[in-house]
């Protein structure tokens, strides 16, 4: 065999060892390395992106929780002290602060009207065929006021409907209001019927029976009939409002739970106290405002030291970020930004009030004196600012980190990592494309090379066939 021949030979593969599929495998790999390259190169850095501003959108949400949760439940939250508790129990409806005191004298609580009807043997005697008809209103004395506005109900009584199953039937009558059981007990079993609070909760019954001779003994329907001219002892409660003085002034309600009240409050009546008001006070919690000021400027700092190591000009992961740079500008705005914009002249209105600064820095600072100069002149104002109203501390903070982190806007923070995924999927989409590519190639050079090779050690055979016939010829001469 030749120079020639034998290089070529070798090249290819032909009695060298030469793995041909890997080496096509190399040839295709080494065809798109560049291109794939940059693309995961590209990839790292938009991961860091996304890391970095989704790490900067999670410090503000969890301020902006904390600070709410405080507000809604911690030492923040409005709180009554009450003089006599056995009287009521006093929360605050969500946005609201109220401040001062307030009397409130009970004399009368809200009830439902419950019947206890004539007694049967059992829960399971008959009660009769018919039609049990309820109908809604006022019960005072003996007479009864129909609320027209509210549906009467119509139970279908069965042949085979006992007091049970008519029980069942009342309490799935869909009214909501309605309650009703058997008590088995000396007297028999009693059909009790009970419904919601409020004078216009009362109800009559109106039992229409389907017998030829209606007789108002068990096993007729009529039996289980009742209104308040007629009544014989089965009435055992009168529904009725809740009536009570708020500062004097008279009020009333279908339930002991009271809505609607000034300065969103909500009571929780209990029980009764004629002739001895109690107290309701709301003192403002200085103390509570001192520690929310401190805790404020500590994770402000937080955020801060974030902000200027990841959106550093220079070296920082978000350096060229739109939304950083929104953040930025929001925080540095946020001492001066109108927390309480319909806070009357002299009332405390924004942060620096409050005793927030900025030094040269760019750190945050509680100015004690000022705060302080603050809670003494205006305690009220101050706690004005701490509710989860439209209004105050929480609202600025918390639309700060909407708007700052909002997916929707490409100048946010959550605008930039919805624009850095979107350019993170395209890559992966490119980076699939070309390991397609890159597999087609692989296949084609696969078969190109295995040809080769297998036309190669053909010629390799003859090769070796005609050097053993020279060999022959040149021993023989």
């Amino acid at each position: 065999m030749d120079e020639t021949t034998s290089s070529i030979v070798n090249s290819l593969g032909a009695g060298s060892g030469i793995d041909m599929v890997q080496l096509a495998s190399n040839l295709a790999e080494a065809q798109f390395a560049t291109r794939r390259n940059v693309l995961e190169a590209r990839n790292e850095t938009l991961e860091a992106k996304i890391s970095a501003a989704s790490l900067l959108r999670s410090q503000l949400t969890e301020l902006s929780s904390a600070l709410g949760d405080r507000l809604r439940s911690g030492d923040l939250s409005p709180t009554a002290t009450i003089s006599d508790p056995n009287i009521l129990g006093v929360s605050v409806t969500s946005g609201f602060n109220p401040t001062g005191s307030y009397s409130l004298e009970v004399s009368q609580l809200a009830d439902n009207q419950l019947l206890a009807m004539d007694p049967y043997s059992s829960g399971d005697d008959l009660v009769g065929e018919g039609t049990l008809r309820i109908r809604f209103g006022e019960v005072s004395g003996s007479s009864f006021t129909e609320d027209t506005g509210t549906d009467a109900v119509e139970i279908a009584v069965a042949p085979d409907d006992t007091l049970s199953t008519l029980a069942t039937k009342i309490n799935s009558s869909g009214t909501g209001e309605l309650v009703a059981y058997v008590a088995e007990g000396a007297n028999g079993a009693q059909l009790v019927v009970k419904g919601a609070t409020g004078d216009q909760n009362g109800f009559v019954l109106e039992g229409e029976s389907s017998a030829l001779l209606p007789v108002a003994s068990p096993g007729d329907l009529s039996y289980l009939s009742w209104d308040p001219a007629t009544d014989a002892g089965q009435l055992r409660q009168t529904a009725q409002d809740a009536v009570f003085e708020l500062d004097t002034i008279e009020l009333r309600s279908e339930s002991n739970t009271v809505t609607d009240l000034p300065e969103g409050m909500i009571f929780e009546l209990q029980s009764t106290n004629v002739g001895e008001p109690a107290t309701i006070d709301f003192p403002s919690n200085l103390t509570a405002i001192s520690d929310v000021m401190t805790d404020l400027v500590a994770v402000l700092n937080d955020i801060t030291a974030s902000v200027a190591e990841l959106a550093a000009p220079l070296g920082g992961t978000l350096g060229n970020d739109s939304g950083a740079r929104a953040l930025k500008r929001a925080l540095s705005s946020l001492t001066t930004d109108e927390v309480m914009p319909t806070a009357a002249a002299g009332e405390p209105r924004t942060l620096g009030d409050l005793g927030l600064t900025i030094n040269r820095s760019g750190t945050f600072e509680q100015d004690s004196d000022r705060l302080s100069e603050t809670l003494a002149s205006s305690p009220d104002g101050a706690a004005a600012m701490f509710t989860t109203g439209l209004f105050g501390v929480f609202a600025t903070i918390d639309d700060m980190v909407r708007t700052t982190t909002a997916t929707g806007d490409p100048g946010s923070l959550g605008g930039s990592v919805t624009r850095y995924t979107e350019r993170l999927e395209r890559n992966d989409e490119r980076l699939a494309e070309i390991a397609e590519q890159q597999e087609r190639v692989l296949e084609r050079m696969t078969q190109t090379f295995v040809a080769a090779d297998t036309r190669v050690s053909a010629s390799q055979s003859t090769l070796s066939f005609i050097q053993a016939q020279i060999d022959i010829w040149n021993s023989n001469s």
